[in-house]
């Protein structure tokens, strides 16, 4: 479920058939200036997203130059992103000083093509309120506008406003497929914090109303949502950011299934419904 911060030296975090959430795939990619990765994932569709530095990247031939604009961390300027078809050879090449590199993952069985995502075709959403406690901001790189270039896959970027609060509230789940309910989409979140020594908490319930699991989270932690409900907060005085992997079983599209117990919560918070929709 939690995976602690640690130096995977460009391994996958999670890897292909992953025991808890099969349909992602996860890596983080470290490069100095010059430096070369070379990459393929065989029945995967991926995403390349620069969380800092600038890359070129090659995939089987098209070129897409000059990806990424963050020098200082995730929050110093828009995501940028790169699709890459099922088993494609990619090679990623370090422009700056330095960059990582997130490549994420969903299972899938048909090649589409290569395209990439700029600041400029971004699809952003804000929510909540700070009197709520929700306020957020949502940056997807593969977002719904892209559900006929790309098979299963939903790849953004998740942002508290301010300093502490709630993310994923009202909490819900989505880990069967019960059409118009629900659907089955495994998911998995990178963590970074402002100051990066800040922290917060990722609780999971199974069930209504059945006691859960609570994470603690830091600066660099992945977590695994294989099923259950799973609000995450942020410590009071910090800024938190999460990568956030969808991997659909059927289909792309994202149906999020609230907890009874809180789903009266969806009329308090302002513009949780748009947020909603932009999963669908």
């Amino acid at each position: 479920m939690h995976i602690a911060p640690h130096d995977n030296h460009n391994k996958p975090i999670v890897d292909v058939d992953h025991d808890l959430v099969p349909l992602n795939y996860f890596n983080i990619v470290k490069l100095k200036k010059g430096e070369v990765f070379e990459y393929a994932v065989p029945g995967y569709e991926t995403c390349i997203v620069p969380a800092t530095g600038t890359v070129d990247v090659d995939v089987d031939g098209a070129k897409f130059e000059r990806l990424g604009t963050r020098t200082v961390d995730v929050w110093d300027g828009e995501p940028e992103g790169v699709y890459v078809p099922v088993g494609a050879h990619v090679r990623i090449t370090c422009l700056t000083d330095d960059t990582e590199t997130f490549i994420a993952g969903a299972k899938y069985d048909k090649v589409l093509e290569p395209f990439d995502v700029r600041e400029a075709e971004l699809d952003k959403v804000q929510y909540g309120s700070d009197d709520t406690k929700t306020h957020r901001k949502i940056k997807h790189i593969l977002g719904t506008k892209y559900h006929d270039k790309v098979g299963r896959l939903l790849v953004s970027e998740l942002f508290t406003v301010g300093e502490g609060g709630w993310s994923g509230f009202p909490s819900h789940k989505h880990d069967t497929d019960r059409m118009p309910a629900e659907t089955r989409h495994d998911e998995t979140y990178n963590f970074r914090f402002k100051p990066n020594y800040g922290s917060g908490v990722q609780m999971l319930q199974r069930e209504d109303n059945e006691p859960g699991d609570a994470y603690h989270i830091m600066d660099g932690s992945t977590v695994m949502i294989d099923k259950g409900y799973h609000p995450c907060a942020v410590l009071p005085g910090y800024q938190m950011y999460y990568f956030t992997i969808l991997g659909g079983l059927s289909q792309r599209s994202l149906t999020q299934y609230f907890q009874p117990t809180h789903e009266a919560q969806l009329q308090t918070i302002p513009g949780i419904l748009d947020m909603v929709a932009k999963f669908k």
